[in-house]
């Protein structure tokens, strides 16, 4: 039951020991290593790029001894991941687990997007254009990527800050970064 819970958040969450042996990981994290761009699996161990093994190493060292870390990875590519590694021991001065979890890998997930959609009764236009800000873009931003004018994405942005209560972007992409996790099972395309 365990499993079925872990596998419908949207962070990645696996648990491995010491010694790097991965024991766990729900589909986000098996997604994210199976990209195998900033941190994989090979041979049953985690690997990460040359320049972040020392830290990977140091931060389940440290779990080991009951000590909370957070690593910033990089890919190859330029890839990013944070990931807080947490000794599962439960107040005991050593762990033989570590929980390993995985930033997010956006503000805004579809699924949840499509959701927060709903409730507010947005029409598609508003959810591609909430979407885009929570990607961190402006208004005249989103209306080049869009190919309209700056009037009308400020004409949605009212109508969003309108029909969800929220005083402005700001306080709207918050709202949306605060949905709770859900993971996608199946593609969300906008409901409208």
């Amino acid at each position: 039951m365990g499993d079925l819970v872990l596998d419908e958040l949207a962070y990645g969450v696996a648990v491995a020991t010491p010694a790097g042996e991965l024991v766990h990981a729900n589909q986000a994290a098996r997604h994210e290593l199976g990209r195998r761009r900033v941190l994989w699996v090979r041979h049953g161990l985690l690997q990460v790029q040359p320049a972040d093994t020392k830290a990977l190493a140091d931060g389940l060292g440290k779990a080991a001894t009951g000590k909370r870390s957070l690593l910033h990875l990089l890919g190859e590519a330029g890839d990013k991941l944070a990931l807080a590694l947490v000794p599962l021991g439960r107040g005991e001065p050593t762990s033989s687990h570590v929980a390993l979890l995985f930033s997010r890998p956006s503000v805004c997930e579809s699924l949840m997007l499509c959701f927060f959609a709903r409730s507010h009764a947005l029409t598609a236009a508003e959810e591609t254009v909430l979407g885009i800000l929570c990607q961190g873009y402006s208004a005249p931003e989103v209306a080049r990527q869009l190919e309209v004018a700056v009037s009308t994405v400020r004409s949605h942005v009212r109508s969003l800050c309108a029909k969800t209560r929220s005083s402005g972007v700001r306080e709207l992409v918050s709202r949306v970064a605060m949905l709770p996790p859900v993971a996608p099972a199946l593609r969300c395309d906008p409901l409208h």
